[in-house]
């Protein structure tokens, strides 16, 4: 029985995650257990070139209780052999291109304000973890993912048609810097690990100097992962790039990410939310 107001938010808050994690379980048997489509060749090839093992795990598809499930059943490893037939391993690198969904939540509750009557745009929105987590964790008027992969913005119509979700998703089969009205008019652009693995350097340099040329909505919010500074520095490795203006463009807000750490929250993937806010 529901007593008060706080054990119904409580409720409600599962109810939500119960209806992500049934997304979710929808989403891994349309895919692969790398979850990545057949066009991603470059991300893979890219994950395959760090300098540690790294695999793509779906932060979205997988938290860290399936993982271990997995694990346990040989079907995913944690780490890798040092030497071949030895038992000497190391841990593997896990990267995703989706936020879990504790990451909706910090992102919904507690990152971004009320967002009754905004838009917000998804760069990239491959699976629509976030499309499908402010749609349930926020009063967003429309969220809009803008995904290049014909094989996503499939799956994306599919699980919006199954859960009701059209009269406020929009899923636009599209390259970002073809969508410059759009982002013109975004109050929210959310944008996670959305060019390092996806993008020749030069269309990352494009891609960065179209949304800082039209994301200029005053006041406007700008969600990345990781920071802007961090992505720029691993772009400018590539290619020679002048930094962009960001005193001039945007200021970063400062977050408490202790006040959303729980028992099962990863604060390092917490961290590696940043909020920006147009000036």
């Amino acid at each position: 029985m529901v007593e008060n107001i706080d054990d119904l938010d409580d409720f409600l808050v599962d109810n939500q995650s119960i209806i992500l994690q049934s997304i979710a379980e929808d989403l891994r048997a349309c895919l692969p257990l790398e979850a990545m489509a057949p066009s991603e060749t470059m991300a893979v090839q890219k994950t395959s070139q760090k300098s540690l093992p790294t695999v793509h795990v779906d932060a979205f598809l997988y938290d860290e209780e399936t993982v271990d499930s997995l694990c346990e059943v040989g079907k995913m490893s944690r780490n890798y052999c040092l030497d071949c037939a030895s038992h000497r391993t190391a841990p593997l690198e896990f990267i995703s291109h989706s936020f879990s969904i504790l990451e909706l939540q910090f992102l919904f509750q507690t990152v971004l304000p009320d967002l009754t009557g905004k838009q917000v745009i998804d760069v990239g929105s491959r699976l629509g973890a976030v499309l499908y987590g402010g749609y349930l964790y926020s009063a967003a008027a429309q969220l809009v993912g803008i995904e290049i992969s014909s094989e996503f913005v499939k799956l994306q119509t599919m699980t919006v048609e199954k859960y009701g979700f059209s009269d406020r998703i929009q899923v636009i089969h599209a390259d970002i810097r073809s969508q410059a009205a759009l982002v013109q008019n975004a109050d929210v652009l959310i944008m996670n690990n959305v060019f390092e693995y996806f993008m020749e350097p030069s269309d990352q340099m494009q891609a960065w100097q179209f949304i800082s040329h039209n994301f200029r909505k005053k006041g406007a919010l700008l969600v990345t992962v990781p920071s802007i500074q961090e992505a720029h520095a691993v772009l400018q490795e590539n290619v020679s790039l002048e930094m962009l203006p960001l005193c001039q463009w945007i200021e970063e807000v400062p977050l408490d990410y202790t006040v959303y750490i729980k028992n099962d929250t990863d604060a390092d993937s917490l961290k590696q939310i940043h909020l920006y806010r147009v000036l």
